[in-house]
């Protein structure tokens, strides 16, 4: 055996990293000869608790392709920057004192380092951060150019706030209605909201699902969100008042069997008659306990059903002409559809625990079920309902319904769709300014183009301010300013957008980060766009890819970018849960840091190992054990250097062995199956041991095929060996010959009678006409039957030979 140096990963990885970082050797090339490959990971939110090893799977599986790719001779972009506007460092600087801008770049450097350590191949020469001045301008000239085209709004809604902390949450963030930072109770507030126009989108975003590659189950996801449903909007009006109440249902069939409506509590119309309305103390008395439930709590199936009856104010079925009470319920929102909504209870769960609560009539218009056990919402004959009685299917006698209706002029066909307009503002510093000015005189107005970018003003008190107000409310300087139409005084907008915004077109700046004139030149982005391939997580799949394939698909509609979709293929990662099998956090004790395990086994072995843990897109537990034997299959192939031989090229007996593993293993890596991809590099290994020896040309093959999964060893192997001629990073990735992947000879089973008295290789493609001559004429096969005449012989290839004397 030959000598080799001591397999020393922090040594190696050391070494390989600065080499990297010096000749900066993952960045793209500025040139547009090369095909091109854009693969795109989720850039991180740069905590203060740094990476985990969920980021490490994240990004392995997309850097694994990109490492591939460069060997395939594409000009690779691997871009990394970070999502550095939120809430967390905002809530940091207050309870430091220190601002958030000194936090972030302290995280971003950690953050950086730390990827580094791992040996990611990102082109650091692209990094981009979501909260310096130079991006977020960008940011801001899109939201305005959104406003100039009517796609930015306000209105009062309903927001959840902590009263204690002065904020406004999300219903994430106040489930239970306590607040989520110090539980105190939450209450609901009216607000003005500013609003983006996402739903006039809606069709554009569930069309635009046709042409992308993404997962069944992320499609589904975005169609649920999205939530297009086709039905009516009928209406029913106030008895005795001239307003009408209308509302959209999918189900205008089954209009005959309203009984009853429920209204939103914070209707306006309530206020409109409640001099008519007897019991207006009662629901007064409801409101509050409503402003005091958040939208989730408010929205929830499976709930008590709470309600007033309006003593004085009924509404009249369109239908049928017969008067039906009106309450107030607070699962009907005013932010959902119209606020208002008819109710069927003989064919509607929810309505029909409503009704027997408060003694309503109960119709059935649909033959089938029992309606005194529960509601029936089968499909069957119409019932009770005069002209779509002959009707015996929904389909038809919706048809027939939205017919009437349009006679009769009480309602009209419509869509509706369950994601509602995105709320665009916070009530905090650390965010993005939006770039809009209040003027008495114009209106609001955007600020002027060559203003921007819009910088937040220096403060010492990060606090949010009374009644939910932003800290940048309290700064005259910042406030108050010149309308840019008419030169009159005028106030700013002091709400700043949220985390979501800098998201929601970074993968546009990394085409051109360092652009000044505009967010990137249409060349590069005509080169470089779409995103070939986005990797994330399964949480981001809604909001995020919704709102950044919004904003790609306006700039598109504008002008502004080459394609009307920003990523032509999506995937995602499992999470990795603790050694318990229980999402990890630091609550329960069982987190695993990265670093811990770069220090005691290598960046290579964690790398190996988040891939070969198991189906990369499933869930699976860390495994300490499994761990140490990637390491151990690691201290294997550096070994290798131990018994390879000067032969070049690939040995005929192996021929077999290493063009199948070249081949799954290239496969395997476009279809994201890692584990298995390693585990045939693993058993190759095991046939090389058996053999007891590897020629020079086997093992370049082999590194070729592990360096994107483990580029450290396999760099330093080629470098100690000198097989590439160069470094690995672009060395051609090796090519299987087909004519090897079948093997030459085959084993098979060798009877005497029925009995098996042995193996023997024989020729793979030995047919049944041959089998007689070859096998009798073997001296294994002579020893077996002497000179006993042969009665039959029956050859099954690929199998076994039984031969009768």
């Amino acid at each position: 055996m030959k000598e080799i140096p001591v397999y020393n990963p922090a040594a190696i990885e050391d070494k390989w990293q600065k080499h990297w970082e010096e000749n900066n050797s993952f960045a793209a090339e500025a040139s547009h000869e090369k095909p091109k490959f854009y693969g795109l990971v989720e850039f991180p939110y740069p905590s203060g608790a740094g990476m985990h090893v969920g980021h490490i799977k994240a990004y392995s599986g997309l850097e694994v392709i990109a490492r591939k790719r460069r060997m395939e001779g594409f000009n690779v972009l691997f871009p990394m920057g970070f999502d550095s506007f939120g809430l967390p460092a905002e809530n940091y600087a207050i309870k430091t004192n220190t601002h958030p801008h000194v936090i972030t770049t302290r995280n971003v450097d950690h953050f950086r380092d730390q990827m580094k350590k791992i040996g990611f191949s990102f082109d650091w020469t692209r990094e981009i951060s979501t909260s310096l001045p130079d991006y977020y301008r960008w940011t801001q000239w899109i939201f305005l150019k959104l406003f100039e085209h009517g796609l930015v709004f306000r209105a009062k809604t309903l927001v959840n706030y902590c009263p204690h902390c002065k904020v406004v949450l999300s219903n994430e963030d106040s489930q239970g209605g306590k607040c989520d930072v110090c539980h105190s109770d939450v209450v609901q507030l009216p607000k003005d909201v500013w609003y983006l126009r996402i739903t006039e989108y809606a069709d554009k975003l569930l069309e635009g699902l046709e042409t992308v590659d993404y997962p069944e189950s992320i499609k589904q996801q975005q169609v649920t969100w999205i939530g297009r449903s086709t039905g009516a909007f009928v209406n029913f009006e106030l008895a005795g008042a001239p307003e009408k109440l209308e509302i959209y249902t999918t189900r205008c069939d089954t209009l005959f069997g309203v009984t009853f409506m429920v209204m939103a509590p914070e209707h306006p119309l309530l206020d409109k008659y409640k001099d008519r309305i007897a019991n207006w103390a009662e629901v007064e008395a409801y409101r509050e306990e409503c402003a005091r439930k958040t939208e989730f709590e408010r929205t929830q199936l499976v709930k008590e059903k709470t309600g007033v009856r309006l003593d004085g104010l009924r509404a009249v079925n369109p239908v049928n002409g017969k008067e039906i009470p009106i309450f107030i319920a607070d699962y009907v929102m005013m932010g959902y559809g119209t606020g208002a909504i008819m109710a069927v209870p003989a064919h509607d769960q929810r309505d029909w625990e409503f009704a027997k609560k408060f003694g309503v009539d109960i119709i059935q218009v649909i033959e089938g079920g029992d309606i005194e056990k529960e509601a029936y919402t089968g499909d069957g004959r119409m019932i009770n309902s005069d002209f779509l009685n002959a009707y015996d299917n929904k389909k038809d006698s919706i048809e027939a319904m939205l017919r009437f209706l349009a006679e009769k002029g009480l309602g009209r066909k419509g869509v509706q769709y369950k994601m509602k307009d995105w709320a665009f503002n916070r009530q905090r510093y650390w965010g993005e300014p939006i770039p809009l000015i209040h003027c008495p005189q114009c209106g609001t107005v955007g600020v002027p183009y060559d203003q921007l970018p819009l910088t937040l003003p220096d403060v010492e008190n990060f606090e949010p301010g009374q009644d939910g107000q932003s800290p940048l409310a309290r700064i005259e300087s910042f406030v108050n300013c010149a309308c840019p139409k008419c030169g009159g005084p005028a106030r700013r907008e002091t709400d700043t957008m949220p985390q979501w915004a800098g998201s929601s077109w970074y993968f546009l700046r990394f085409v051109d980060p360092h652009n000044d004139k505009a967010f990137a030149d249409m060349e590069e982005m005509k080169y470089w766009m779409p995103v070939d391939w986005y990797n994330g997580g399964m949480e981001h799949v809604t909001r995020h890819l919704l709102y950044s394939r919004f904003w790609h698909r306006f700039l598109y509609d504008i002008g502004e970018v080459n394609t009307p979709e920003p990523y032509a293929r999506r995937s995602y990662q499992g999470l990795i849960l603790g050694p318990d099998g229980e999402k990890m956090s630091k609550s329960k004790g069982n987190v695993v840091d990265p670093l811990d395990i770069v220090k005691q086994y290598g960046a290579d072995t964690l790398r190996l190992y988040v891939l070969f843990m198991g189906d990369y897109t499933a869930a699976a537990p860390w495994n300490d054990d499994s761990v140490k034997g990637c390491r151990r299959f690691l201290d294997r192939v550096w070994r290798l250097m131990e018994i390879v031989t000067d032969e070049e090229g690939i040995s005929a007996d192996m021929a077999y062995d290493f063009n199948t593993c070249i081949k799954k293993v290239g496969e395997d890596y476009e279809k994201m199956k890692y584990n298995t991809a390693i585990a045939a590099m693993m058993s190759l290994i095991n046939a090389v041991y058996a053999k007891g020896s590897i020629t020079r040309g086997e093992l370049k093959a082999f590194i070729h095929l592990l360096n994107p999964v483990a580029p450290h060893i396999t760099e330093e192997i080629n470098a100690l060996c000198g097989l590439a001629g160069g470094e690995l990073i672009r060395a051609p990735w090796p090519v299987y010959d087909e004519a090897a992947l079948v093997k030459s000879t085959v084993e098979v089973a060798l009877q005497v009678c029925g009995k098996v008295r042995g193996r023997m290789n024989v020729p793979s493609d030995l047919t049944r006409e041959q089998a007689g001559d070859y096998f009798l004429a073997q001296d294994e096969v002579k020893k077996l039957i002497g000179d006993r005449p042969v009665k039959k012989l029956i050859f099954v290839p690929g199998r076994l030979v039984n031969i009768v004397v």
